[in-house]
């Protein structure tokens, strides 16, 4: 008997910096675009900014929230690793992307990369479920999304104002592209990442802004 295909699409793009300041003003420097203020994740000692990049897509910007109590587990995003966060003092960085579904449980059960379990949380009026692996580390480094299903009918980019800033492109390399593909086709989104070979782990995100093409990268 064939599966039913798995349907999901891109919800947002992350990008991690040392500080939420930080990381609203490298971005707000190179696209003209000032971030607005999301919130706090109090389960995960994180905060974040965001910008609308489209119809419920947006970016988000997310870093440790110094005045925040640091969780008994590893955070999301890999945000505790300590080669990531040295990193993050040179500039902000792309670090990954989230896909949203509206069958969460059984896209990462049919996704062949580990995506880890899958966690209620909540912020406000916000109700979601999110997938975190248990020690935190990003799905093949940063590659294959997050999966999130949104468990009430508005989603963040809804109050976010038009930023004039539009998604293009996204890409990757990675020296074994073959099984990020094959997890990408799993999730029905084969055509929203395109992976090609190199030796490093790579992502970017090419972005129309006010101030012309802006390429985030990883």
């Amino acid at each position: 008997m064939a599966l039913t295909p798995i349907s999901a699409t891109l919800d947002h793009l992350v990008v991690a910096a040392a500080t939420l300041a930080d990381g609203i003003d490298h971005f707000a420097a190179v696209t003209g675009v000032t971030p607005r203020p999301g919130g706090r994740h109090v389960a995960m000692g994180t905060h974040n900014a965001l910008v609308k990049l489209g119809e419920r897509v947006y970016l988000e910007i997310i870093a440790i929230d110094p005045d925040g109590v640091k969780p008994a587990r590893p955070r999301w995003f890999g945000l505790d690793d300590r080669a990531l966060q040295a990193e993050l003092t040179e500039r902000p960085r792309l670090i990954h992307w989230v896909a949203r579904t509206g069958d969460i449980e059984r896209a990462a059960a049919r996704c062949p990369v580990a995506l880890g379990p899958v966690h209620p949380m909540a912020r406000g009026d916000y109700r979601w479920r999110i997938t975190i692996p248990d020690d935190g580390t990003l799905p093949a480094g940063g590659l294959v999304p997050t999966l999130i299903q949104w468990d009430v009918p508005m989603h963040p980019a809804d109050s976010l104002p038009a930023s004039g800033i539009a998604l293009k492109g996204l890409a990757a390399s990675h020296r074994e592209p073959a099984p990020i593909r094959a997890a990408l086709a799993a999730l029905g989104l084969g055509e929203t990442l395109a992976v090609t070979y190199d030796r490093e782990t790579r992502l970017a995100a090419m972005l129309q802004t006010p101030r012309g093409i802006v390429t985030l990268s990883s």
